[in-house]
């Protein structure tokens, strides 16, 4: 039977991902770490063991090759852990024109936030249904609420996200099985550095990667659709941005990621 304490959390290295992952050893729940970085993986696995009594499998991957998520399954397979709870957080993005942006970058990064998101949860979703029990947590962004000039491929990556969780939702909303899509603001995680955004003044009041996996993981345990961390950024995605025209849309969002 699928250990509905057994979470799976993907980017746990560090930020958002390394938060969620405490947050489920707070209560008492086993954990399969997935990242690139083994060191810094085995590194939480010391921590929370000692410091929660829990379980945790470390599992090295890197998300950007295209069969990394049938290897994750594979692996989860031999050691026969069955996965209660996915959180799929990995991803990343970047900063400028397009055009002048390394494809191979994109690519990863849509391969990353869209292609492992989509097939890992194809894979594990199975075992949630026939045991009608699980969770799916999607961290997205509330830049998947508009297009974004200057980080195109990103913001397009998670209007997929939160399109594609709230449609799973749906679908699944019988059969015990809850999805819900994360859609923080800025946070302050490596993602500033990786993402080549500094001077892009919205990250001048990023909220902290604790606080944002709180709001995460009680949503996801409260089955909510979409959660946002903060208030004021929910009502003006839902309330007005939706009736502004989408050329003043698309201007502000640029200004967003204009560089000081």
């Amino acid at each position: 039977m699928a250990n509905s304490n057994l979470a799976l959390v993907t980017g746990a290295s560090g930020g958002i991902g390394l938060e969620l992952a405490r947050q489920h050893a707070q209560r008492g729940g086993d954990l399969v770490l997935v990242a690139r970085n083994e060191a810094k993986l085995e590194q939480l696995q010391q921590e929370l063991e000692a410091q929660h009594k829990v379980k945790v499998t470390v599992l090295a991957q890197n998300l950007t090759q295209p069969n990394a998520a049938e290897s994750i399954a594979n692996q989860l397979k031999q050691l026969n852990l069955e996965v209660g709870t996915l959180i799929n957080n990995a991803g990343f993005g970047g900063h400028g024109l397009f055009h002048q942006r390394n494809w191979q970058e994109d690519r990863n990064m849509m391969q990353v936030n869209m292609v492992a998101l989509s097939e890992l949860t194809h894979l594990l979703l199975p075992g949630m249904i026939a045991h009608r029990s699980g969770r799916i947590l999607n961290v997205s962004s509330t830049a998947s609420f508009m297009p974004g000039p200057l980080q195109a491929t990103y913001y397009a990556t998670k209007a997929f996200v939160t399109s594609f969780s709230q449609a799973l939702a749906e679908e699944v909303a019988e059969l015990g099985v809850t999805v819900t899509a994360l859609c923080p603001g800025a946070v302050k995680t490596g993602f500033v550095e990786a993402g080549n955004l500094d001077g892009v003044a919205v990250w001048d009041k990023a909220k902290s990667a604790e606080s944002v996996a709180k709001c995460g993981y009680q949503a996801m345990e409260n089955g909510q659709l979409v959660a946002f961390n903060e208030n004021c950024l929910k009502f003006m995605l839902n309330w007005v941005i939706p009736f502004l025209p989408r050329k003043t849309v698309l201007k502000m969002s640029r200004q967003f990621m204009e560089k000081a």
